[in-house]
């Protein structure tokens, strides 16, 4: 099942993604749950999966997708350096624990829309990624209970600020300039992706193919992640750990390549879908 956060004539919902179109689940619904986010804490799943044979409400073509989970209330935790070639291509020692930094919910735009250049910087870069939807609250997880509480999986694009990140240790303001990353196009559900440590993740800017990996190049795994994370913080559901980026980010290239005005940056993971977006400059 492959859900998702939206606008129709600017009023958000959310719904099914099917191959026909989208089913509006807050329509039918009837504003039972006020989005995706919510419906997830209701444990709403089985309630939404009873609309996936109903007749589509709107062509994909008249929603404006917003970020799978546009809540400002989720958290956002990101994973740093956590696969072998990225590590090398920045410099970086093997981490002995995760590497974590938070995204904010405004750093965020759904498929299609445009990531935006920041004023003040040219060094805005793409990070291919695959995120962790929660479905179900927990603190202290242990890793072999860890993927009981996935609600599933979706792309994303941890665009980064380089000059920016590399201010001080501490990443956060490279990684949170208005809408610079994305997320989306939806959410698949668990159940339909058995085993997340046998997907591969493609990043293309311009169509050219610029990042290629498989998530069991992961140093630390999912149940890993959800098991640390819920440690120090209580996850909750729409919650979303981001996995980490492969190598071939466009810093280190030689010479370094950035995303611009006019580009068209797309993350691609199989069994999820392709997360396009448009580089447009912040005004």
């Amino acid at each position: 099942m492959r859900v998702m956060s939206f606008t129709i004539d600017g009023k958000p919902s959310f719904g099914l993604a099917v191959d026909n179109g989208v089913i509006d689940a807050g329509k039918r619904l009837e504003g039972k749950y006020r989005g995706l986010r919510d419906a997830l804490i209701a444990g709403a799943l089985p309630e939404l999966r009873k609309l996936e044979k109903s007749k589509p409400d709107y062509a994909v073509k008249d929603v404006q997708f917003l970020p799978v989970i546009p809540d400002a209330g989720a958290k956002f935790l990101c994973i740093g350096i956590n696969y072998i070639p990225h590590i090398k291509e920045m410099g970086r020692e093997r981490p002995e624990h995760p590497v974590v930094f938070v995204r904010f919910q405004d750093s965020l735009v759904g498929h299609g829309l445009a990531i935006e250049r920041p004023q003040g910087s040219v060094q805005l870069d793409w990070e291919g990624e695959l995120a962790v939807i929660i479905g179900r609250t927990g603190r202290r997880i242990p890793k072999e209970k860890a993927m009981s509480h996935v609600a599933g999986y979706a792309c994303y694009n941890d665009g980064s600020v380089r000059d920016w990140q590399r201010h001080t240790s501490q990443w956060v303001p490279g990684k949170n300039f208005w809408r610079t990353g994305g997320f989306g196009p939806w959410m698949v559900t668990a159940d339909e992706i058995p085993d997340p440590s046998r997907m591969t993740l493609v990043t293309r800017l311009n169509g050219q193919e610029l990042q290629r990996a498989t998530t069991d190049l992961l140093i630390f795994d999912i149940p890993t992640l959800i098991s640390y994370c819920s440690d120090w913080t209580e996850l909750v559901p729409g919650d979303v750990i981001v996995t980490g980026t492969p190598g071939g980010v466009g810093f280190v290239r030689n010479p370094p390549i950035f995303m611009k005005p006019g580009d068209t940056v797309e993350v691609d993971v199989d069994k999820i879908g392709v997360l396009a977006n448009p580089i447009a400059q912040e005004k």
